[in-house]
């Protein structure tokens, strides 16, 4: 079912009135292998507890396309990312994209997390130019939940101060 949902979003309804099996929804889309992967098998769906103090979320959305992206991030005492989530509203290339971003900060430090762009992700997964925003949804969504994970580690005093400002 999802297959064709993701044929349909791909394919005019002009053109294709009917589901698609998946060799036609290969030949009629340009999405590469990798993203097919990504897609029909992502990694790491689901969510962390978003109050717990070791996770940073990030909800990112991108309004021309209506794609939608929450990444989530478990850091441990020594800095280092031991788990990651994602769900993604969009298409396959977004889907893709998220599963693949959640793959390369498993393991990292936030320091080291934060040095992923969305061109590595983008040459990683083959994205035509039409779907680089995808492969930027997820830069973003990265850096928006090590933001929220590093602004959960100030103090009390330190966010008040903040908010002031």
């Amino acid at each position: 079912m999802a297959l064709a949902a993701a044929a349909k979003r791909c394919a005019s309804s002009a053109l294709f009135q009917r589901s698609l099996s998946l060799p036609e929804f290969r030949s009629a889309c340009p999405y590469h292998k990798k993203v097919v992967d990504h897609y029909e098998n992502p990694r790491n769906v689901g969510s962390l507890d978003k109050s717990a103090k070791n996770v940073g979320t990030g909800l990112v959305g991108a309004p021309a396309c209506g794609d939608v992206m929450k990444l989530q991030i478990q850091v441990d005492e020594n800095g280092k990312i031991v788990d990651a989530r994602f769900k993604t509203f969009g298409c396959g290339s977004a889907i893709a994209s998220s599963s693949l971003a959640t793959e390369w900060v498993k393991g990292k430090s936030v320091d080291e997390a934060l040095k992923i762009k969305n061109t590595e992700i983008a040459k990683e997964l083959c994205l035509p130019p039409v779907k680089l925003h995808c492969s930027m949804l997820a830069e973003d969504a990265i850096k928006a939940a090590l933001a929220d994970y590093r602004f959960k580690q100030k103090d009390d005093k330190e966010r008040l101060a903040e908010a002031r400002n």
